[in-house]
């Protein structure tokens, strides 16, 4: 094989087959900017059913309303600069062909490999909890299930994008429909004094009602607050299969957005509002014990919306499956992973990059430690989401002239109170879990090693991501 060195960089790049790309091929048109839409709600929205209440017993209602006022700003921030950077880099890489772009080769296996972080590990848990669904449902959790969920759900992505796309988009709309119901119902229910209803810490400096466990609650809550938006961000990983990306991506992630921010802000008003942020603290299932609270137990409202719960959950891990499978497809395509799992089947699905990453999440599941996976899925996105803030500032500032269809409102300084934000976030999980920065820290140390060690040197020049270095490369070899 013929090499050149991208010395700059420490990088090598070998030549491939000609039909090298033929075989990695996605199906571009599958999906519009509607389908993108409900592929951002889909990422999320099991959080709205379960999760973000834990940060009530974290922060008391005041400090859960802070820490979601400031997610929300760092979220809307990243998708508008995530808007404009989809849309002038539409590849399958998402937030690693953008730190790609502007960092280098380093700089873009760090930021695919947060992202691989927690799209990898999250459904993980996600099937987790499905199990628990499913047994409070029917009786039957364990192995068994998480199996069923993994072969039955990776097998509709084999089937096609757009074939699972469109299901991805039936299911949401169930849980769509669950959260309706539950916001019908509880409306009528609302007191702002059952918000305040958990007792000041008076041993907490900056304790109140309204703060009763002081300032450090505000930042205790910060993890909980991400669940109402955790994963938004990876809509821009089906640029490739967008029909028309410069239009359409921007579109479609904007959309998700504004959703996720009426669904979060409903959840997090009328789900304490109505049952006592004390008893929604603590809860499994807060929309369901919500409505059984003020309409009494067994009433049709909660059972409708404890049923409807599980496709919450299933759209997520549904939607995780197509996420993971297109970051692995995109690393794989240019050289930074195995390249056998770029491979597309005859439908144009990553065929290796969706079965490899679900065996290893299934057996992931089986430690039934879905908390710990869930809390290293957000060591994951928080420095992703830095990375890729960063990036979009670098980009602006080195590239004026890129061809950028959608502008960031505000510019640099929307990603730079996104990144600060990120920042500030991926320090307060270090407040819920050591165990769990300590797994990501050998996740990362293994993934590191094996770019350092072997794939830095047998990169792929002619995939998307690399086609910039590798001009830039011949450029500067002519000078």
């Amino acid at each position: 094989m013929s090499k050149h060195n991208a010395s700059r960089h420490d990088v090598g790049y070998q030549s491939v087959s000609d039909d090298y790309l033929d075989k990695r091929q996605l199906k571009h048109g599958a999906a519009g900017w509607i389908l993108l839409a409900g592929l951002g709600v889909s990422y999320v929205i099991s959080g709205d059913f379960a999760g973000w209440n834990f940060g009530l017993a974290s922060g008391g209602f005041g400090g859960m309303l802070i820490a979601t006022l400031l997610m929300a700003i760092m979220y809307t921030g990243m998708v508008f600069a995530l808007a404009e950077l989809s849309s002038s880099l539409p590849t399958a890489g998402g937030g690693y062909s953008f730190a790609r772009r502007a960092m280098g080769p380093w700089g873009g296996y760090i930021t695919g490999t947060a992202i691989l972080l927690e799209y990898a590990i999250a459904p993980a848990a996600i099937a987790i909890f499905i199990g628990g669904y499913v047994e409070s449902l029917i009786g039957v959790n364990g192995p068994l299930v998480y199996a069923a969920f993994y072969a039955v759900f990776v097998g509709i992505h084999l089937w096609g994008a757009g074939e699972a796309l469109k299901i991805m988009i039936g299911i949401t709309a169930l849980a769509v429909l669950a959260i309706g119901v539950f916001i019908i119902g509880m409306l009528p229910h609302f007191s702002i004094d059952n918000l305040f209803d958990i007792a000041p810490d008076q041993s907490t400096v900056g304790a109140s009602m309204f703060l009763p466990h002081g300032f450090m609650g505000v930042w205790s809550a910060l993890p909980f607050a991400m669940w109402l938006f955790l994963a938004v961000e990876g809509v821009p990983l089906a640029a490739e299969e967008a029909g028309d990306p410069g239009r359409d991506m921007p579109r479609g992630i904007i959309t998700a957005m504004l959703i996720l921010l009426v669904f979060a802000a409903s959840v997090l008003l009328l789900a304490p509002g109505g049952a006592g942020a004390e008893a929604m603290s603590t809860s499994a299932a807060p929309l369901v014990d919500a409505l059984s609270a003020v309409y009494g137990e067994g009433n049709w409202a909660a059972g409708f919306v404890n049923l409807i719960g599980l496709a919450g959950l299933i759209a997520s891990f549904f939607s995780i499956i197509f996420g993971y499978s297109r970051q692995v497809f995109a690393l794989s395509r240019a050289g930074y992973l195995p390249r056998g799992l770029s491979l597309t089947n005859a439908r144009k699905a990553p065929a290796m990059a969706l079965i490899v990453p679900g065996i290893i999440g299934f057996l992931l599941s089986l430690t039934g430690e879905g908390d710990l996976m869930i809390t290293m899925a957000v060591f994951g996105a928080t420095i992703s989401y830095a990375m890729m803030m960063l990036s979009h500032i670098l980009l602006r500032r080195r590239e004026p002239d890129l061809k950028r269809p959608y502008v960031t409102p505000g510019g640099t300084l929307t990603s730079g109170v996104a990144m600060v934000l990120a920042l500030i976030a991926f320090a307060s999980t270090f407040v819920v879990s050591i165990q769990a920065a300590l797994w990501s820290a050998l996740f990362y140390a293994i993934m590191l090693a094996y770019f350092g060690l072997y794939s830095r040197k047998r990169l792929v020049a002619r995939a998307p991501e690399e086609e910039f270095e590798a001009i830039a490369s011949a450029e500067s070899e002519l000078h």
